[in-house]
């Protein structure tokens, strides 16, 4: 692939929804295509059913500068999975001031630049059971401890985990005691695309981020705006 060519859905601007920069209003950059297909995913048109727009990487930068804003968010689908010009990508972006965290689900590494690198592990429940074919790629995809290791080495990270039910915070300890992270570090959201199935998961979701010392972030963008593409 020509690495000056970039695949992707969208550009937009938003604010953060998620997160230790939760509220920061930001440009997102959302590459296409993805190597996990979690059965919950929300946004399926960059994994289950990817768009392939392609962009030049230089055109990518300005269309993204040309907003005026200081932070940007390279997200996906999995970013990594075009790690040539996402590296150029970042470079350009830094070079012009920006403040760059990276979406990843933590299978793929490759060293680039970037402020924060958003780490979402995907847990057992992501599994999409009823595809065998996805399930079996999926499941032994979806964990990769080297690569979650190797960021946290050598990036100012945050590993945030969708939680399903309370029962999933018996993954997510057994994922940590393999780990050198703080638990500041680890955030926990609920999963869900509607307003109330996120309040619903609320309260027993606080509770555990009190018991263990880990931060909450509820998912701004579905309050403001719902399950709204674009947001």
């Amino acid at each position: 692939m020509n690495q000056n060519i970039i695949k992707y859905s969208e550009i937009f601007y938003s604010l953060q929804g998620e997160g230790a920069l939760i509220g920061m209003p930001s440009v997102f950059f959302r590459s296409s295509f993805c190597n996990l297909r979690c059965h919950w995913c929300d946004t399926p048109y960059t994994s289950w059913q990817p768009e392939s727009q392609i962009i030049t990487v230089m055109d990518a930068v300005k269309t993204i500068t040309d907003y005026g804003v200081h932070h940007v968010v390279i997200t996906g689908g999995e970013p990594f999975l075009q790690k040539e010009p996402l590296a150029i990508l970042c470079d350009e972006l830094m070079a012009r001031g920006h403040h760059v965290t990276i979406e990843t689900n933590a299978t793929l590494f490759a060293p680039v630049k970037a402020h924060l690198i958003s780490m979402s592990p995907k847990l057992a429940h992501s599994t999409p059971l009823g595809d065998p074919i996805w399930a079996t790629r999926h499941e032994q995809s979806r964990l990769q401890l080297a690569v979650i290791q190797q960021f946290l080495t050598h990036y100012d990270c945050q590993l945030k985990f969708v939680l399903d039910t309370a029962e999933d915070i018996l993954e997510i300890k057994q994922l940590l005691t393999h780990l050198s992270i703080k638990p500041e570090q680890v955030i926990l959201m609920p999963q869900g695309r509607q307003i109330k199935t996120i309040a619903d998961k609320q309260q027993w979701l606080a509770e555990l981020c009190k018991q263990y010392g880990f931060r909450y972030s509820p998912r701004l963008h579905i309050d403001l705006w719902e399950d709204q593409r674009g947001t």
